[in-house]
């Protein structure tokens, strides 16, 4: 069986279109919700600093992740965060239990 999949992504937009990320997020959010072996999707504001975001996803297993990366909405969202995006987004995935 395999181990569910932790993961933050580090987004930082171009400055003062943080708003245009939540934006995007509120739309995106209840298909990416709805995708099978998605166990969580959410995004939190970093604090004090309007630009900077941590999406915080779990999912079921690495194939629901893989499936999750080529589906026509994530396509369109990668293709439109360009445009109010800093720069690409940082993955970190966590291990599958803390170390302390």
């Amino acid at each position: 069986m395999s181990q569910p999949i932790r993961l933050h992504i580090l987004i930082t937009t171009l400055p003062g279109r943080g708003q245009e990320q939540v934006d995007a997020f509120e739309r995106l959010a209840p298909l990416v919700r709805a995708e099978d072996g998605c166990l969580q999707y959410d995004l939190h504001r970093v604090v004090g600093d309007p630009d900077r975001f941590v999406l915080v996803e779990r999912w079921a297993s690495r194939a629901a992740l893989a499936a999750h990366d080529v589906t026509a909405h994530m396509v369109a969202a990668d293709a439109a965060n360009r445009a109010f995006r800093a720069g690409p987004a940082q993955v970190v995935e966590l291990g599958a239990e803390p170390v302390a």
